[in-house]
């Protein structure tokens, strides 16, 4: 450890009495202030004025949005314009002399942020987070007027110009108040943690750090503070540590960058072992520890090779997973972390092993919880569908993709920075072309270990043009349900693959829309825009799927549209206008469908046996399947107490078919045993001649 010899023996000092109890930081309050907002769905003028009244706005407490149902509810007519939020924030006089900052997680689109009647700042973009000083403009031990406005109407400048989904307005993530000493780590650069952590040159037997600190200096002198980084293994031990001290001048801004070596590192792993260190980061003045930063570290190596895929810490690693919206029925995107955690348990019972975090930068609750869980991530830039040729909706996406980038830096769970969904490039695609270039090369300046990729339509399925501008592509192919048959799926690959031999390609999306309230027996293709959405098309093309994908070991990645049923007003199809329903989870998280439980039994090695369309009922008299989805060695099937016999399967899938339903109450029992455990599941279907044969 490099030391300067004047500084040896403040640190030894605080060496004695650093300890993991003591993380919290010193000198730095994070406080959020979340509750006591009053809200008005209007544009009143004067609202930024301290003298305003707004005792007849409605209290709200955030995550907060103004489309929580109207965002829903089809029609494509939900409310996309301004919103005021104000709040009283009074500072403690204890904080005198110390730097004031109001860091805003997420708000939609435009916001325009006021502190006692001035402008603190302005921010374009819908899901990164921004942060603003206002030391000048806040008085300690006196009550502040926190104005602050929000519009989600459509803005040239703003991406996503479009797409199928809802863009909630209003302030639907937290907002914080951070108080600083006048050194400390920087919240300012793109609201980043202010603490880069790159790793290279990975093995097993080792791992170079570089620890980029961005660091700032509001006094009136120039100072020289020391920083100190220690990497802390699980159990709060200090494994590693360097400290450096660099001159910042007066008011400003300076770097500082530490490097060290680790020996024989504990990889992250994935699912099997998501380890992950902590780094902490210490500013100290030459008497006091001033600052404290933490950040997690995973330590992994990856690389994708053409013709076997993903390979995670050098051995073979199939990514399977879902994609995932952040919204929710009645709630929109105003979630809190009981949301998220429900949200993550849910892929975690699936059995997936990587996640889109499609089609925008997600909470960062929900990165920290796929650090810890071991999920691969695909972090995607909110650019979908069209691009605009003016000059600031170039720069508005750049500013984007930064802050996308730079907050979530040090998450080890991310693999893969996307540039786009599904643009359609043909009206100018030299544009399209070159927008697409110019966010790779900032992307792979900003952060040249992780690979860049994007999400194309299929029907691009080239790689000149924009398909040629980042490491690796995707594709986003619905065979058996906006063109062809399931069975396509295959061939549409292979053809891929053998046009394109050295294309590393992934498939970002598949997928099929379904009610839980619409059946037919036998399945059939619905019309993909039409009110008729039964669950067991959506289970039949899942199945067909799969099984064509995992023999496939070229795709590097495949992830399911979408775990979840999501808002999104223009829809008008299926049972529920105003949502996409190909999830496989209904939109309020409470029904699992058919197709959640094949994938279930083809991932989790957890022993399970499931009854599809148990909610087929009452159903026609007459013949009937009943298919089981399991992956125990044998199920044994019971229909009113009597045994139909016990099938075994190589696919995940035992069918009794042709069997014929009386008029009446029936209860079906599935047994089956694994490694010992006997499981079971059952249901009650009614038959009637009132029911119909397809309810198409």
């Amino acid at each position: 450890m490099n030391v300067p010899s004047k500084t040896k023996p403040l640190w030894a000092l605080l060496l004695l009495v650093l300890s993991i109890a003591s993380l919290a930081a010193q000198g730095r309050i994070d406080r959020t202030i979340n509750s006591n907002w009053r809200f008005t769905r209007e544009n009143p003028l004067g609202a930024e004025r301290t003298d305003y009244k707004d005792g007849y706005w409605e209290k709200v407490s955030l995550p907060h949005t103004w489309n929580a149902r109207d965002g829903q509810d089809g029609g494509g007519d939900y409310y996309r314009g301004t919103g005021w939020y104000r709040t009283s924030l009074m500072l403690d006089a204890a904080h005198r002399g110390k730097s004031f900052f109001l860091r805003f997680e997420g708000a939609a689109s435009a916001t325009e942020v006021f502190v006692n009647g001035t402008l603190a700042g302005k921010h374009k973009g819908n899901y990164g987070a921004f942060c603003f000083d206002v030391t000048p403009l806040v008085k300690v031990g006196v009550p502040n007027i926190i104005s602050v406005k929000v519009n989600n109407a459509k803005d040239s400048t703003i991406s996503p110009l479009r797409g199928d989904f809802t863009v909630y307005g209003g302030l639907y993530r937290g907002v914080h108040l951070l108080v600083l000493e006048k050194i400390s780590v920087s919240p300012t650069d793109d609201a980043s943690p202010g603490v880069y952590i790159k790793q290279t040159n990975v093995s097993k037997d080792a791992a170079d750090l570089e620890i980029s600190v961005k660091l700032r200096n509001a006094y009136d002198d120039q100072e020289s503070p020391i920083i100190r980084c220690a990497v802390l293994d699980r159990d709060g031990k200090v494994v590693q540590q360097t400290t450096e001290t660099i001159a910042l001048a007066s008011q400003s801004q300076g770097d500082a960058l530490l490097k060290m070596s680790l020996k024989k590192p504990h990889l992250w792993n994935g699912r099997q072992d998501p380890y992950l260190y902590d780094v902490v980061i210490e500013i100290a003045d030459g008497k006091r520890i001033v600052d404290r930063v933490k950040q997690p570290l995973g330590i992994r190596y990856f690389n994708i090779d053409p013709n076997n895929g993903f390979f995670l810490n050098g051995n073979p690693y199939r990514l399977h997973g879902v994609n995932r919206h952040q919204d929710r029925e009645n709630m929109g995107s105003a979630i809190s972390l009981k949301e998220h955690q429900e949200d993550f348990r849910l892929i975690e019972e699936i059995g997936a092993n990587a996640i889109r975090l499609a089609h925008y930068q997600h909470a960062q609750e929900f990165y920290d919880l796929c650090d810890r869980g071991g999920m691969v991530v695909w972090a995607e830039l909110a650019l979908v569908d069209d691009v605009h040729p003016n000059a600031e909706f170039a720069q508005v996406c750049q500013q984007q993709l930064r802050e996308l980038i730079k907050q979530n830096y040090n998450h080890p769970s991310i693999f893969f920075w996307s540039m786009e969904n599904e643009l359609i490039p043909d009206s100018n695609p030299e544009l399209y072309t070159k927008f697409v270039r110019d966010l790779n090369d900032l992307a792979k300046k900003l952060d040249p270990t992780r690979l860049t990729t994007v999400a194309s339509r299929s029907k691009y399925d080239g790689n000149d043009g924009m398909n040629s501008a980042t490491d690796v592509i995707a594709y986003n192919v619905y065979r058996g349900w906006y063109e062809g048959k399931p069975e396509d799926f295959g061939p549409y690959a292979d053809n891929l693959h053998q046009r394109f031999p050295q294309a590393r390609f992934a498939i970002s999306e598949y997928g099929a829309g379904a009610s839980i309230n619409q059946h037919a027996y036998p399945a059939k293709k619905p019309a993909p825009r039409g009110p008729w959405h039964p669950e067991e098309w959506q289970s039949t093309l899942h199945e067909i799927t799969w099984k064509q994908m995992v023999e496939r070991p070229y795709l590097w990645a495949t992830f399911v549209w979408n775990m979840f049923d999501f808002g999104s007003d223009g829809r008008s199809e299926g049972e529920h206008f105003g949502q996409n329903d190909k999830g496989l989870v209904t939109f309020d998280r409470k029904i699992r469908k058919d197709a959640f439980f094949w994938y279930k039994a083809n991932w989790n090695p957890e022993p399970m046996v499931h009854i599809t369309s148990k909610q087929y009922s009452p159903r026609p008299l007459g013949g009937t399947e009943i298919k089981v989805y399991s992956n125990c060695e044998s199920i044994e099937l019971f229909v009113d107490g009597k045994s139909l016999g016990a099938k075994t399967s190589e696919d995940r899938i035992c069918i009794w078919n042709d069997l014929i339903l009386t008029d009446g109450d029936h209860t079906f029992v599935a047994m089956g045993r694994r490694q010992g455990k006997q499981l079971k599941d059952e249901c009650r279907i009614i038959a009637s001649s009132k029911a119909q044969a397809t309810g198409n």
